[in-house]
């Protein structure tokens, strides 16, 4: 069976980091429901929080506890003490949790068994730096974010993902805190690479070494949600999000962007969880709310993006698809890659109305694991292009919210016809570029 992925494998000529592809051991998909896992929204209106959560509780194996970005907590517990919380006058819903991942299908044993990097090599992070001359990576030169006088100082952007890896000579620089949403670990250190490609391409230094990032002036701020597999639940997701609103400007922080390269199956009801009761969704909207604007990956199933969440969330989110560039300039003179022709939609991209601008996500070569470095493909790789955009227009327009930066983007994109072109008719949003910002 092929399994289409939001970290999309590629050549191993074309990685430098010794790995392709992880997975977890087990054939549970994105968008399943977790048995036995519940998230329990309260009410606004319930003042003494903790007191509420330890009542409730008192027969669950708590995971979690949320108090920015919605009031309540997620939890191991029976269906039937789930029934019975939700007749509590003082709970809004209860949730069932469901799985997120960088992937929108599971792996089998055998691809674990298969895969070139080691479990032992896989939790180390590494130490030692590898010399690598600096280049600009081909996305970064197809945006037009090389040399430019904005980096993006000032601004800072959380990477929701599998962690950092903070020892990295491109990135330890850039991180100023974080946090571990991931069971059994209070660390988030990146044990899987995927959190440390997208950061690179946000804001890998621009010093000599390896590679530059969009933005290379911003701050970065690792959560990890998703473990050394790259797997998590909606209510791990919903921590990093809850995380990231208490540091949100709202709130007396700084962060001002989140990246969310990883989804699942699911669907909007186009106002913030509210009618269909998704605590994702409204945990979302809350971060929006208080000043955060936030990119997510399209996904890479070749289908409507309005069955994948965050993407489909459009009233809260930009959503990402990808683009396959192989020299780094427009005009589709590259070669052709191996998901599509050079300057066309990548042909595992996610596409629809959700869907609001498209960035490159084919080889796109960024920092990985072992203080190494690696080219792989997905909307995963084109969202944090986005972000990093995002970034650079919030530097020079600081008061700006999410809606306007959104809107800002799209209308200095490349429209069709202008770079690009778009063999599948599918794909009607501008490309981003960072010319004017």
């Amino acid at each position: 069976m092929v399994r289409k992925l939001w970290l999309i494998a590629v050549p191993a000529a074309l990685i430098t980091a010794s790995v392709l592809l992880f997975a977890s051991p087990h054939e549970a998909r994105a968008g399943d429901v977790v048995p036995g896992q519940y998230i329990v929204v309260f009410k606004d209106s319930v003042a003494d929080v903790d007191s509420l959560e330890s009542r409730l509780a008192v027969h669950a194996v708590r995971l979690a506890s949320f108090r920015n970005a919605m009031k309540g907590f997620a939890a191991q517990m029976s269906a039937s003490d789930a029934e019975n919380l939700q007749r509590d006058p003082n709970v809004a819903y209860v949730a069932e949790d469901r799985l997120v991942s960088i992937a929108d299908s599971g792996a089998t044993r055998d691809e674990i068994r298969n895969a070139p990097l080691s479990a032992t090599a896989r939790r180390d992070v590494g130490t030692t730096a590898l010399t690598v001359a600096q280049k600009i990576p081909t996305g970064v030169d197809r945006i037009n974010a090389e040399n430019k006088s904005n980096t993006g100082a000032g601004v800072n952007v959380a990477v929701i993902d599998t962690g950092i890896l903070t020892t990295h000579p491109d990135l330890k620089d850039t991180i100023v805190g974080g946090k571990s949403c991931v069971s059994g670990t209070s660390s988030y250190i990146d044990q899987n690479g995927h959190g440390t490609h997208v950061a690179g391409t946000i804001a890998a230094q621009n010093n000599t070494q390896g590679v530059v990032g969009v933005a290379p002036g911003v701050k970065l701020w690792a959560v990890r949600v998703l473990d050394r597999w790259g797997n998590g639940t909606w209510s791990s997701v919903i921590c990093g999000i809850d995380y990231v609103t208490a540091h949100a400007p709202a709130n007396g922080g700084p962060i001002k962007v989140a990246n969310l390269s990883l989804g699942g199956g699911g669907s909007s009801d186009n106002n913030c969880g509210k009618t269909n009761n998704d605590p994702l969704h409204a945990a979302i909207c809350r971060a929006r709310d208080a000043g955060v604007t936030i990119v997510a990956a399209a996904g890479n199933s070749n289908a409507n993006a309005s069955g994948f969440v965050p993407a489909a969330y459009d009233d809260a989110v930009i959503a990402v698809s990808a683009l396959a560039d192989s020299d780094g300039k427009p005009g589709g003179t590259g070669a052709s890659t191996g998901y599509g022709a050079d300057d066309t939609f990548a042909t595992f991209s996610n596409y629809g109305s959700t869907v609001d601008i498209g960035a490159p996500g084919v080889n796109i070569y960024s920092t990985w694991l072992n203080n190494s470095y690696a080219t792989i493909s997905g909307t995963s790789m084109a969202s944090p292009h986005v972000a990093g955009a995002a970034a650079l227009y919030l530097a020079m327009h600081p008061s700006a919210v999410w809606s306007e930066v959104k809107s800002a983007l799209q209308s200095v994109g490349e429209s069709a016809g202008s770079g690009h072109s778009d063999p599948s008719g599918k794909h009607p949003e501008p490309v981003l570029r960072v010319d004017t910002l």
